[in-house]
């Protein structure tokens, strides 16, 4: 039911008020926060991704990068004294090119430095060509509870056509080995693949399924700037194929007993990642390692840093102990706009309470645009809830226009 537009349904909490002398922005509760590890080497660039990744040209510098890894941790302490940290994510580039050992080592500093909660989600990415059974056994056994396996597709054809370095029946084995090791995984499909049709995108979602993943993210390829397929663009579906294969993807995956929580996130009942919605509520992360990045909730500002990119130009700034290459404060009036920009994406939008803890600012001011929102049909509002609708999803970018 579409609430009276004249009605202020979300009155100003008082605490997002400030007086005369007091800073507009002061955050009593801290975010939940999580802790995400970069690990920026490849066995190959793939022609289609803008990450910091970079070819390893042989044996990576494990010894070294795991120091500083725990280096750059002992270095950020300060900022999160006091704070649990609730979900771990060995991001990539492939952590999987890691040994086991590396990854306790790197779990076990993070538990003594850290307020590792127990029962932390941890997760590791890997890519189906770097591993074996007992690598995952390892992973497994260094107190990762979570992996995210890199497939893309199960057809060979489009794995060569992506620039990957495994094949299709690598991926059914490293997706077996996954079910076999671990109680929660995600499985990376994409669609939109060159010379994809919708049966053979279908085709991949139906092979995902005989594997049982509790988790699945279906991206659409799209051609990022600064990358090889930007330079060199393939043959990719239509934009309303593409579309046709979303929507067909959306309903299986349903059908199937999944969530389409977010954009392109589909979980069964209680297996959402826990660490990306830590970022879609907008909440805190602290990130070490090669170009990560961190955004953390200090008493009167939100801070933003980002660790020096290139992994040697990171060693070498670490073995002077200064990993940051860029630090800032986010200027107040950005911070609705990134809160929105986060939480619209999920299909259970953000309760009206979490926005003002967030920016620390009231959802009044921004009332009348939210109205407007839900006038156009892209989305709900009640007291309790605001979430974009099938509309608002669909169109997500025009949605945030709205607020822009």
């Amino acid at each position: 039911m579409t609430l009276p537009r004249t009605i202020p349904i979300f009155p100003a909490s008082p605490r997002s008020t400030a007086t005369s002398g007091e800073n507009p922005l002061e955050f009593r509760k801290s975010p939940v926060l999580s802790l995400y590890v970069h690990i920026p080497w490849c066995v190959r660039k793939c022609p289609y991704c803008d990450f910091n990744s970079h070819e390893n040209g042989g044996e990576i510098p494990e010894r070294e990068y795991v120091a500083a890894l725990i280096a750059d941790l002992q270095s950020a302490l300060p900022l999160i004294w006091g704070r649990p940290v609730q979900t771990v994510f060995f991001g990539g580039g492939t952590p999987s090119l890691l040994s086991p050992g590396a990854i306790d080592e790197l779990i076990s500093a993070f538990r003594a430095l850290a307020m590792l909660s127990p029962e932390a989600e941890i997760t590791l990415e890997a890519n189906p060509g770097t591993i074996e059974a007992a690598k995952f056994a390892g992973f497994r056994a260094a107190g990762v509870n979570r992996l995210s396996l890199g497939i893309q597709s199960f057809n060979d054809d489009h794995l060569k056509a992506l620039g990957r370095i495994h094949g299709s029946a690598e991926a059914k084995r490293a997706a077996q080995l996954a079910g076999e090791h671990f109680e929660r995984f995600n499985l990376d499909l994409m669609y939109g693949l060159p010379n994809q049709t919708q049966a053979q995108a279908l085709a991949d979602i139906e092979t995902a399924l005989s594997f049982a993943p509790p988790h699945l993210s279906c991206y659409q390829l799209t051609l990022e700037p600064n990358t090889h397929f930007a330079a060199f663009p393939p043959d990719l579906p239509e934009g309303d194929l593409c579309a046709d294969m979303q929507e067909a993807i959306e309903a299986r995956l349903a059908a199937a007993g999944y969530a389409n929580y977010e954009t392109s996130a589909f979980a069964q009942p209680g297996r959402q990642c826990l660490h990306n919605l830590n970022y879609w509520h907008f909440g805190d992360y602290l990130g070490i390692g090669a170009g990560a990045h961190s955004k953390l909730t200090l008493h009167d500002r939100v801070l933003r840093q980002m660790r020096h990119k290139h992994p040697k130009a990171y060693l070498d700034n670490m073995r002077q102990g200064q990993p940051l290459q860029e630090e800032q404060s986010v200027e107040a009036a950005s911070l609705p706009f990134e809160f929105l920009l986060n939480a619209l994406r999920l299909a259970d939008g953000f309760a009206p309470s979490l926005y003002e803890l967030r920016t620390s600012q009231p959802l009044t001011a921004i009332l009348p645009k939210l109205q407007a929102a839900a006038a156009n049909g892209l989305l709900t509002l009640s007291p309790e809830r605001i979430a974009p609708t099938t509309k608002g999803r669909r169109f997500l970018n025009v949605l945030l226009r709205e607020f822009a």
